[in-house]
């Protein structure tokens, strides 16, 4: 019998492969596999579906992510998603598998920060589920959001010489954990020398407590602006990008002196001899939005806070590319984050 490694096909590789014959036979599907979340015909607004799934010792590292930050930012993960499909997210369910070294206060501490995180953007904790584990701390949560038919926006519908635009800025997030992992190597288990981040502390909030951009899904809507195709930045945003041309049937020109980037990230990024716009093409993690509008909406979105042109959508034909400082154009490449 044949045998494929996984790492052969990688995550997206392998759902597509997994799902390349899945037929749906309910009519009130309207999108399962392919998109930020699926969306279901509920009869009135659309209801939108996603579901993450967090690893110890894959997704996160308990020598430095407080349990309470970890559980905000696994709610937050899943919020995202719903608002990058234009969507407001309304519940979410909570299934963790538990190890013997966890105690009552540390699960206490853990869905502490799944509340705030619920809080802080109107979403009931409706469920889920508890299991003992044998190999740590695992959380699998689901979220539900809703929205208009018409109000959704999926990744496939990004027209030629649409405008690229991206909130925020990234590479931040990837530099805070950097910095997370160095102090980490170089304390070695050491607990009487605490690690000196002074100076750096937006890094790590942009690592360790995560926002989703809803202010910017609220703020498009309030200025009537819809735009073409989305997705947020959990991966890179080269990543993102070319999810966005190739399930849109485009390509794109992005430019590297366009890209956001954070005074702090860049110094730290220096002094860490990494390259800031490699961080900010492939650290992922910023949980930024990634959106094509119309040309027509060039105005109104020129005047919003914190909202970047980064590119255009061109013809499939004319590739996925990054314009640099000088001129030359270089072929994106999706070096983000690899599941396998």
């Amino acid at each position: 019998m044949q045998r494929t490694e996984i790492s052969e096909l990688g995550e997206f590789g392998l759902i597509r492969h997994l799902t390349k014959d899945l037929k749906t036979v309910q009519p009130s599907t309207v999108k399962a596999v392919g998109d930020d979340a699926a969306v279901i015909d509920a009869g009135g607004d659309s209801v939108l579906v996603t579901t993450d799934l967090l690893l110890e010792g894959i997704h996160f590292n308990l020598e430095y992510v407080p349990l309470r930050y970890l559980g905000y930012k696994a709610a937050v993960v899943n919020i995202s998603d719903i608002c990058a499909m234009n969507a407001t997210p309304t519940q979410l369910t909570v299934a963790l598998g538990i190890s013997k070294r966890f105690s009552v206060e540390d699960i206490e501490q853990l869905y502490a920060g799944l509340r705030a995180a619920c809080e802080k953007y109107n979403v009931d904790l409706v469920g889920g589920d508890t299991c003992a584990s044998m190999t740590g701390l695992t959380i699998s949560i689901t979220c539900i959001g809703q929205a208009k038919e018409e109000d959704i926006v999926y990744r496939n519908g990004a027209k030629e010489n649409d405008l690229i635009c991206v909130t925020g800025n990234l590479g931040s997030a990837y530099l805070g954990l950097q910095l997370l992992e160095r102090e980490r190597v170089a304390l070695n288990g050491n607990d009487n020398v605490q690690p000196d981040f002074k100076g750096k502390e937006y890094l790590l909030q942009r690592q360790l407590y995560p926002q989703a951009r809803k202010d910017i899904i609220d703020l498009l809507r309030e200025k009537g602006i819809h735009p073409t195709a989305m997705m947020d930045i959990s991966d890179g945003l080269s990543s993102e990008l070319m999810h966005i041309c190739s399930q849109s049937g485009v390509g794109c020109a992005i430019y590297e002196d366009k890209i956001p980037i954070d005074y702090e990230a860049a110094v730290v990024a220096e002094q860490m001899d990494l390259n800031i716009v490699t961080c900010a093409l492939n650290g992922g993690e910023d949980y930024e939005l990634l959106f094509t509008c119309s040309l027509n909406d060039y105005d109104k979105l020129l005047a919003l806070d914190d909202v970047y042109f980064v590119g255009h959508i061109t013809k499939k034909e004319q590739g996925m590319l990054l314009i640099g400082r000088n001129g030359e154009q270089l072929h994106l490449k999706a070096q983000g984050w690899q599941a396998f």
